[in-house]
């Protein structure tokens, strides 16, 4: 019932990929915290904190299509490695910001909305790269694999961040960041196989609209993308943790409650080995998306630090649970000819869910409450995954036949 290593010792180039890529996240999750917390302490107002989720949102929703378009047409290892090189330039800047006697908020937001345009084409050539590099028996264990990379470096990137933060501020957090950065090239630079994409004769524009047609022609796929964005844009609650920490005890708080999701989230993981034996997995995505709503509810109405903490951490366990099944469907549905550019529409359906409800978290914040815009957000969540049950029953009856034993 544990999570599977073989594939780490059965396959040495996703293995440096692996590793690079879980240095690189966990700096990463490091700016995670410092970037909203920066805006919030210079501002003090959600409504800049939310607006952030805007600003990432619009180059995803651009570049994250085009990006997947990009990796099935070009080598994915070079593609990784540049996108590497500029989101490191980007951090240094960031850090530069930082050192300046006022830093500018435009800057960030500029900054910020540049990182996540270089993400649009870093994401979808990982994910393709990866997907090609092991055999097809052991992608739930890549899966789990890979939401055990997030998991620890959700949990641990946050805390040490929020401990980096109040003890020598932001700007140190962003450099510790670039060396993250170095030391994923560096990984990337020992993988010593890496075939070219089959060639298409059809542009950019054509690849990336044979990849949406090819999307909204398979029901579950469509319907990993429904429910996640339902239950992110309703009940993601990140945006308001840098307010919530000043209740609860400052920057060391802070990294508490962004790490808090993402322990539920490694623990489910690791006993993550049960999800091999799901079939019904469609049922299992839409249970999972649930549970994560009545959670946010409940951080709604937790007045205890300890409390809001367990709460979160089980909502991530359930949202764990969703992108393990989520990830799985994707593998089993898409050919690896277009996994590039599936993969910038998984990005884009992942990715805008929870940068728009940082955004109407933020909003209904400045206008009500913290409290309210929590569990209000919860309980639409909920309602609007029963209605969207009933409007996509094909993605509720969806059985996999290949789920292993």
């Amino acid at each position: 019932m544990l999570i599977n290593l073989s594939p780490l010792k059965k396959y040495p180039d996703f293995r440096n990929l692996y590793f690079g890529q879980f240095i690189s996240f966990m700096g990463s999750m490091m700016s995670y915290v410092a970037v909203p917390y920066q805006i919030y302490q210079l501002t003090k107002d959600n409504w800049y904190v939310g607006v952030l989720g805007i600003v990432q949102l619009v180059p995803i929703l651009i570049f994250g299509i085009v990006g997947g378009a990009i990796a099935d047409r070009i080598n994915r290892k070079k593609l990784i490695l540049v996108s590497e090189i500029l989101m490191a330039v980007v951090t240094m800047l960031l850090g530069v910001n930082a050192f300046m006697p006022e830093p500018s908020v435009i800057v960030i937001f500029i900054l910020v909305a540049l990182l996540q345009a270089v993400l649009g084409f870093h994401r979808p050539a990982m994910e393709a790269m990866t997907q090609k590099m092991v055999m097809t028996e052991d992608y739930p264990s890549i899966g789990a694999l890979g939401s055990f990379r997030y998991s620890v470096g959700a949990i641990t990137g946050p805390a040490i961040g929020g401990i980096i933060i109040s003890m020598f501020g932001v700007k140190v957090t962003y450099l510790i960041d670039l060396a993250t950065f170095i030391v994923a090239i560096l990984f990337l630079i020992q993988i010593r196989r890496s075939p070219d994409p089959e060639k298409s004769e059809s542009s950019t524009l054509q690849s990336a609209l044979e990849g949406l047609r090819f999307a909204l022609s398979k029901p579950e796929l469509v319907g990993t993308y429904v429910i996640d964005i339902v239950a992110m844009v309703f009940a993601f609650p990140v945006a308001l943790y840098p307010a919530m920490s000043e209740k609860f005890g400052g920057a060391q708080a802070a990294g508490y409650l962004f790490s808090a999701m993402a322990l539920g989230a490694l623990i489910m993981t690791i006993f993550s080995g049960w999800t091999n034996q799901v079939k019904w997995q469609g049922r299992a995505v839409i249970l999972a998306a649930l549970f994560w709503g009545v959670f946010i509810i409940a951080v709604g109405f937790s007045e205890s630090f300890w409390l809001t903490i367990l709460f979160l951490a089980m909502a991530g366990a359930a949202d764990m649970v969703s992108g393990l099944f989520r990830q799985t469907i994707w593998n089993q549905s898409i050919p690896n000819s277009i996994r590039g550019r599936m993969s910038g529409i998984e990005m884009v359906s992942y990715m805008s869910g929870p940068l728009i409800g940082n955004a109407r978290a933020g909003w209904m914040a400045s206008k009500y409450s913290v409290s309210i815009s929590l569990w209000s957000g919860g309980i639409i969540c909920v309602f609007t995954i029963l209605v969207t049950v009933l409007l996509l029953p094909h993605f509720w009856n969806y059985y996999s036949s290949r789920s292993s034993s």
